[in-house]
């Protein structure tokens, strides 16, 4: 995991892929990629897929063990001095939660693509001192959109 956030921009390749059942994006895809960008402290090779509840729960279930579809994965690989991962978002789960979390759907988008590019590199929420370290990373990304506090509790 970086240790703080490089002062000059990351070098980024990203491929955007929608699965079955995914025909449309709530962001444009220059949108996700600026998200991307933001959250890329160390150069990247990402790909990112947008996935329907069959194909997180299925993934979810073969290299997680937990049969249900969670809102994002991220499936990082070893490599030195690079981040290169796949990340998968389930969309219908993080429509879900905007609608129960009472945020926009593209807020809500924001947040988990920012999660899972910062655990492609080396972050994680395991214990306490690391979700902290974690989550102040999430909000000090998300503020540069003018995305308020996704920790903060519901008024």
């Amino acid at each position: 995991m970086p240790t703080s956030a490089m002062a000059t921009r990351a070098e980024l390749s990203l491929s955007m892929q929608c699965g079955d059942g995914v025909t449309t994006l709530p962001a444009s895809r220059a949108q996700i990629r600026r998200w991307v960008a933001a959250a890329a402290e160390m150069p990247c090779e990402l790909t990112l897929r947008f996935v329907d509840l069959d194909e997180a729960r299925r993934l979810n279930a073969q290299f997680r063990g937990r049969d249900y579809a969670t809102n994002v994965l991220t499936f990082p690989y070893d490599a030195p001095d690079v981040a290169i991962a796949d990340i998968v978002v389930c969309l219908p789960v993080v429509e879900r939660e905007a609608r129960e979390q009472d945020k926009p759907l593209p807020t809500h988008l924001a947040h988990m693509i920012v999660h899972g590019v910062l655990h492609a590199q080396g972050y994680d929420h395991e214990d306490d001192d690391d979700a902290q370290l974690m989550e102040a990373r999430e909000r000090r990304i998300l503020a540069r959109f003018r995305i308020d506090d996704p920790y903060r509790p519901a008024d």
